[in-house]
């Protein structure tokens, strides 16, 4: 199978809510603002506890990078009519299933002393 039918694959089970079948390995590790999670299990087990934050999403891609055994994909999540979500994310692939993601996107407020002054 080819990366970008794996990366493909990843959002068609988000998007149809199909969580416990994402082509992740055992191993699998996802690095975000919020911390790590290591292994697939405890992964499905954060979603399962919090359903409510991950299922019912759309993606909307705009750019997607793919080399050998990696891909990087820039994307906006939409959930419901206020929630949108600009990430950018890292998929590291071997033998057809994502060994890992680093996914990077802002999770709150800018704190005062790192504003830019006069940037519009």
């Amino acid at each position: 199978m080819e990366l970008k039918d794996i990366v493909k694959q990843w959002f068609e089970k988000w998007n149809s809510g199909d969580y416990l079948n994402l082509p992740i390995s055992e191993n699998f590790k996802h690095t975000s603002p919020f911390g790590t999670i290591n292994g697939k299990q405890k992964y499905l087990d954060l979603v399962k506890e919090n359903e409510d934050k991950f299922l019912g999403q759309s993606f909307e891609l705009h750019d997607s990078i793919y080399e050998k055994d990696r891909a990087c994909v820039r994307y906006t999540a939409k959930q419901g009519k206020d929630f949108s979500l600009d990430v950018s994310e890292w998929y590291y692939v071997q033998n057809n299933l994502i060994e890992e993601i680093i996914a990077y996107y802002h999770i709150g407020e800018i704190r005062e002393e790192r504003k830019i002054e006069n940037y519009k």
